[in-house]
C-alpha cells in the first residue's frame, strides 16, 4: 500500500511565552502557508537557533505549542555543535538546549533540540486500511529500483483523527535516498 512521503526540513515550534520574548509582547504567528497536517502552518516568523559552534535560522511552525522544540537533521546538529537525540515530536525532556534569537530578544532554553524520528501520520480509518496500530514500528520503501531505492526501517506509526495520512523524513534522509519533493512510499508491515 502506498503512503505519501514528505521531507520535513528543519523547523521550530515555540511557546507563546517564547514567541513574545522573541517578537514582542502580544505577538502572534503569521500563517504563511498551510501544511499537510490539519491546523499546522509555516509562519512568516523565523528564529535563529544558536549552539556552541554555530547558528541556523529556522522557520517557525504554528500554532504555538506547550513546549519549545527545534527539529534538526544530524547535519544541522553538527553545524550547531549539538548532539541531539532521535525522538518523536513532543518528546523533548532531557534533550539539549540552545539559545533562540528573534528580532526583539533572545532566550536560553533547555529540553529543546531533537532529530525527529521518522514517522507516519494516519487517521484511524487509514490505519485500519493499512492494518497497523498507533506506535507500531514499520518500514517504508521509496525510490525507483536501480536509482537509490531505499527502505526506511524503524518508522513509528502515529494514529489520530486529527492527522492527514503522510510519512515525514528529514532532509538528510531524503538526500540519502535521492528524493525530491513529495513521493510515494510502500508501507511494509
Amino acid at each position: 500500500m502506498k503512503i505519501m512521503v514528505e521531507t520535513s526540513a528543519r523547523h521550530i515550534h515555540i511557546t507563546q511565552e517564547t514567541l513574545e520574548t522573541l517578537f514582542g509582547e502580544g505577538a502572534t504567528l503569521t500563517n504563511k502557508k498551510d501544511l499537510s497536517q490539519p491546523g499546522q502552518f509555516a509562519c512568516a516568523e523565523k528564529v535563529t537557533v544558536v549552539g556552541p559552534k554555530g547558528e541556523i535560522t529556522m522557520s517557525v511552525l504554528g500554532p504555538v505549542r506547550p513546549a519549545n522544540q527545534a527539529e534538526v537533521s544530524f547535519t544541522d546538529a553538527r553545524k550547531l555543535g549539538i548532539v541531539p537525540p532521535v525522538r518523536e515530536s513532543g518528546d523533548v525532556k532531557g534533550a539539549p538546549g540552545c539559545i533562540l534569537r528573534g528580532p526583539k530578544g533572545e532566550v536560553e532554553v533547555s529540553d529543546c533540540v531533537i532529530v525527529a524520528k521518522r514517522h507516519i501520520h494516519l487517521t484511524p480509518e487509514a490505519a485500519a486500511e493499512f492494518g497497523v496500530e498507533d506506535k507500531q514500528i514499520v518500514s517504508v520503501k521509496v525510490g525507483t529500483p536501480g536509482e537509490r531505492e531505499t527502505t526506511f526501517g524503524d518508522v513509528v506509526v502515529r494514529v489520530s483523527d486529527k492527522f492527514f495520512p503522510a510519512m515525514h523524513i528529514d532532509t538528510d534522509e531524503a538526500n540519502a535516498a535521492g528524493l525530491a519533493g513529495t513521493v510515494d512510499g510502500e508501507l511494509i508491515v
